[in-house]
């Protein structure tokens, strides 16, 4: 049978990769040994797949990755944001941490999820055409695009605002210009790597935690000892409690669309258990970490400006190296939400291999930057978003691992390409026990959401509780009822 390009990734990328009339990887001459990087998929060249199917004879790399590419992802100053928010909301430093702490017990979800990317060897978003059917999946994968250029532009203006600080301590104070150089290099260096591809990033990830780590370890030292842990709460009540856990699970939930796409080149011998506990400790670690200076700055200055609240607490000899890890922090996190927007673009039909694709996300995050930094304020537009966006992923990913679950993470890869007349095509394309989930699920988050920009109408005779995380929970069990009565032939 003739072979020809992936649609996905055509021409000019690979002269050495061939596809069969699915899509699946064939292997070309001069196949790497196992475990060894493929010549796809190499540190500082760019890589040459996108959604097709990994094949075995390209996979590479070990669990132990996972820890390292989760744990320096989320070496994010965001979660020191969102730890001081919670104490705003009236929480106590022990109340606080707890929350923080339950938020991070999130990743162990996040991190099993990848198991799906190993027995497909393709991205996350193509797989959830299992859920939602191939029509079906394609709304929520521009809702889902959304939310990866959502947080890359969150994290963008964070690095953007400490450089421009940084360069205010060296004596530049140009104003606009100054923040725009500022926002010109944070984004350069989060696209320069982001560009190359699923080795780099995994590269780049490892070594800059190395060194965010023992920065932030630093400032943990620096900032929890003068802790008032003995302030008590100021009544949070059920509005408090529901606004600090919806801010301190957003950031993992965030992250449900991408888990598949940087477990897809490990082999299919990488256990369930190895990936969890990996990815799970690296996400946990950074983020709780980071969660509890926020917490510990909270009670002991104003942090609506966190960077310039943080930077208080901290010795004059100290605060550059601040800036530098607030900087790397952001880029890290920017890194990996760009990289699986790319993905996500493919996945909508864009007719680019990945690294063209990347350059429309790239665009979109610059200009939502130039936004959030000279057009609102960002504290404000921050816990807007974070509140909106889980009325979307949330549900989404209820479906998703509800049907993971219900399959036991078995699909038909070749299927899950095949578009009209495969198994996921369902009824035109559409699943109607996952796309009706997900419109419950998203229903109720709706109702129950409260945010300065909406306000459902059942927060109010709640005592003023957000109940958007539990639109996860509905579209997942409306999911498992639908899915098990109609079509149980796709849930073994």
């Amino acid at each position: 049978m003739a072979q020809r390009q992936p649609d996905t990734d055509r021409a000019g990328d690979t002269a050495t990769e061939t596809t069969g009339p699915l899509g699946a990887a064939t292997a070309g001459s001069g196949a790497p040994a196992p475990g060894a990087p493929a010549p796809g998929d190499e540190v500082f060249r760019v890589e040459t797949h996108g959604i097709d199917p990994i094949p075995d004879d390209e996979r590479h790399g070990s669990a132990k990755d996972l820890f390292w590419l989760w744990f320096g992802s989320n070496l994010t100053f965001t979660y020191v944001i969102n730890g001081a928010l919670a104490v705003s909301f009236g929480l106590s430093f022990w109340q606080a941490t707890a929350v923080v702490v339950l938020g991070g017990l999130a990743f162990f979800a996040i991190s099993a999820a990848g198991l799906s990317g190993i027995r497909t060897g393709t991205a996350t978003l193509v797989i959830s055409r299992a859920a939602f059917g191939v029509r079906g999946n394609w709304p929520a994968g521009v809702l889902n695009w959304v939310v990866s250029i959502g947080y890359t532009i969150v994290n963008t203006v964070v690095g953007t605002l400490a450089l421009e600080a940084f360069f205010a301590d060296l004596g530049w104070h140009g104003g606009d210009l100054t923040r725009a150089l500022a926002l010109l290099v944070t984004l350069a260096l989060t696209f320069a790597v982001a560009m190359w591809g699923h080795a780099t990033v995994q590269f780049a990830e490892r070594w800059m935690a190395y060194i965010l780590a023992v920065g932030f370890a630093a400032l943990l030292v620096l900032v929890v000892p003068g802790t008032d842990t003995l302030a008590p709460a100021s009544g949070p009540g059920a509005a408090g409690w529901s606004l600090a856990f919806v801010v301190m699970l957003a950031g993992p939930f965030s992250y449900l669309p991408m888990p598949a796409d940087y477990t897809r080149y490990l082999p299919r011998t990488t256990s369930l258990r190895a990936i969890t506990w990996s990815g799970a400790l690296g996400g946990f670690l950074s983020s709780v970490g980071l969660g509890v200076i926020g917490v510990a700055a909270a009670t002991r200055t104003d942090m609506t400006d966190a960077v310039a609240g943080t930077e208080r607490l901290l010795p004059g000899w100290f605060q550059p190296v601040f800036l530098a890890l607030v900087l790397g922090g952001s880029v890290t996190n920017s890194i990996i939400t760009l990289y699986s927007s790319s993905l996500n673009l493919q996945v909508l039909g864009i007719p680019w291999n990945r690294s063209k694709a990347i350059v429309i996300s790239a665009a979109v995050t610059a200009l939502g930057s130039l936004g959030a930094l000279f057009l609102t304020d960002f504290t404000d537009s921050l816990l807007s978003f974070l509140s909106l966006l889980i009325i979307v992923f949330a549900p989404w990913g209820g479906v998703f691992l509800a049907d993971m679950l219900l399959r036991r993470c078995r699909y038909d890869t070749a299927a899950l390409h095949a578009g009209r007349g495969g198994a996921y095509w369902y009824r035109s394309g559409y699943r109607p026990a996952g796309v009706a989930a997900l419109l419950a699920g998203m229903t109720f988050a709706a109702l129950t959401c409260d945010s300065e920009v909406w306000t459902g109408p059942l927060v109010a005779p709640l005592g003023g509780a957000d109940l958007t995380l539990a639109g996860s929970l509905v579209a997942g069990l409306v999911h498992w009822a639908l899915a098990r009565r109609t079509d149980p032939a796709a849930t073994p």
